[in-house]
Order: C-alpha cells, then sequence, then structure tokens
C-alpha cells in the first residue's frame, strides 16, 4: 500500500513536468512578435530609417536586461550589486522602443526642414519690406531733386546693391580738379543727408569717380587722390547733415568704373560723379563700383 502511494505521488510529478513547454511557447510567441515589428518597420522606412533602427537594436541587444542583472549572476545578491556600481546602471530598451526612437529620426528631420522653409520665409519678408522701404525713400529723393530742378543732375535707381543716389559733379558739387564742395550744392545735399538720417537703418556707401583724362597737381597727383578726396568731402556733409558716421564708408575709383564712353565731353561729364548708396541687408549684392545702372 504503501509503494503503491509512493508510485502514485511520482507519476503525479511526471505529469505537472509535461506542462513546462507552455514557458518555452510563450518566449517562442515573444520572439515571433519581436520579429514582426521589427519586419514592419523596416518594410515602412527608407534606408535611412533601417540604419538608425539597426543602430539602435543593436544598443538595445547589447546592454543589459535588468539593471544591475550583472552583479546579481556575480554575487547572488541585487543590492551588492548596487553597491558595487560607482554609477547608475543603464536601463534595457525593448524593441518596440527601439522601433519607435528610430520612427522618431523623420520627426527631427521634418522639423528641421520646417525650421529652414520657415528661415526661407522669413528672408523674403525682410526682403520685401526693405524694397518697400527703398522705393519710399526714393519717392522722397525723387521730390527734393525735382523741386531744385536738379532732374539733369541727380538721379536715384534701386538695384540688387541696394538704393542709389547719383550725383554729377559738374556745376554742381565740385569744380574742375577740386574735392570743396560749392556752396551750392549745401541744400541739396543736406536735403538727402536728413532723408537719409530719418531712415537709421541701412549702411551708406560713398564713392567718388571722375574721368580718364589725368591730373598732376601738388595736391593730387593721379585721379584715384582726386575720387577719394571727394568721397570723404561728402561723407563729411553727410553727418554734418546727420546721418550717424558708424553707417558710413568711402571709395574713390578714379577713371575704372565708367558709365559712358571717355570719347566726348557729354560722356565725361557723365563718368564725373559721386554716388551714394544705401546698401542692402537682406538678399544684398556684394558687388561694388562697377554698377553702372
Amino acid at each position: 500500500m504503501s509503494a503503491q502511494r509512493r508510485h502514485k505521488k511520482h507519476h503525479h510529478e511526471e505529469h505537472e513536468n509535461h506542462e513546462r513547454w507552455l514557458v518555452s511557447g510563450y518566449d517562442m510567441m515573444t520572439l515571433l512578435f519581436a520579429v514582426f515589428v521589427v519586419l514592419f518597420a523596416i518594410s515602412s522606412t527608407n534606408v535611412s530609417k533601417v540604419k538608425e533602427l539597426t543602430k539602435s537594436l543593436q544598443e538595445a541587444f547589447s546592454g543589459p536586461v535588468l539593471s544591475g542583472g550583472q552583479a546579481m549572476m556575480d554575487r547572488g545578491n541585487q543590492s551588492e550589486g548596487e553597491k558595487a556600481s560607482p554609477s547608475p546602471p543603464l536601463p534595457s530598451i525593448s524593441p518596440a522602443q527601439a522601433v519607435e526612437n528610430a520612427m522618431q529620426g523623420t520627426d527631427v528631420k521634418a522639423s528641421a526642414s520646417d525650421a529652414a522653409d520657415q528661415a526661407a520665409a522669413r528672408r523674403a519678408e525682410l526682403a520685401a519690406r526693405e524694397e518697400q522701404s527703398f522705393q519710399a525713400l526714393k519717392k522722397k529723393i525723387d521730390a527734393l531733386v525735382k523741386d531744385a530742378h536738379l532732374d539733369d543732375k541727380v538721379s536715384t535707381t534701386i538695384s540688387q546693391r541696394g538704393l542709389k543716389v547719383r550725383l554729377l559733379t559738374d556745376k554742381l558739387v565740385f569744380r574742375s580738379g577740386s574735392a570743396v564742395i560749392e556752396r551750392g550744392a549745401y541744400p541739396t545735399l543736406d536735403r538727402i543727408g536728413a532723408i537719409i538720417a530719418a531712415e537709421a537703418k541701412h549702411p551708406v556707401a560713398v564713392e567718388g569717380h571722375t574721368d580718364d583724362r589725368p591730373i598732376h597737381t601738388s595736391q593730387y597727383p593721379s585721379n584715384w587722390q582726386l575720387s577719394g578726396a571727394r568721397s570723404a568731402a561728402v561723407v563729411q556733409r553727410l553727418i554734418g547733415a546727420g546721418v550717424v558716421a558708424r553707417r558710413t564708408s568711402l571709395a574713390g575709383y578714379a577713371a575704372e568704373h565708367p558709365v559712358s564712353s571717355n570719347d566726348s565731353s557729354a560722356g565725361r561729364a557723365r563718368n564725373r560723379r559721386v554716388e551714394i548708396i544705401l546698401t542692402r541687408l537682406h538678399g544684398a549684392d556684394q558687388s561694388h563700383g562697377g554698377d553702372a545702372k
């Protein structure tokens, strides 16, 4: 009787051992699910996403499964592992988290693209406002030129470089071979300077130009010195009219950038000029001196 009971008890333990396959079955289902998730992510992403996913999965499967797991295997005690570790252990990353992190890379790229589009739109808006500002300034200067009956001496144009005010120097600003401003030009320069001073934003470049006839005087050995001295004289007058000095710059180009032929007296007269340019801040063209428009 006692032997039969021992036999039945042993038979009951063997029946329980047959159910251990369920544990392996659950593990297999979990692995299959992870594989299908990875396959789905790969099928719906581009090459860059696959690279990011591969990197994320490598980090996920190379890390520890549980915080302090390595210490537990070495010492059999999780608290000992926590004491031995000088810094917090790395958290585990599941395959689903790795896929999600890789997919978020697309959102980052999309945000960068949106930011670039917004910056481009902002630049276009600023350039449009600047153009409107130049148009308004041009109207003001054209009005005062018309009132002074100087249409044949002063002109304004808007180009890629900015707003340009061109003054022909003969019989208005300078005498031949001189860099001293004529008194008759004071009102015109002062009124133009007042408009530029009120604008108070754009840099102001003043450039002097001459014809190709050489000059040899003790004060101006060449047209380079003469054109530079004329630019400096106009800058000083503009500053006196209220233009902030740090906004200004000057240059002399002698006869290197003509706007007309030097073969006639009329052409040479057009080449003897001083130009005041309000240079653009948005979409500026960096060329200088040779802008004939």
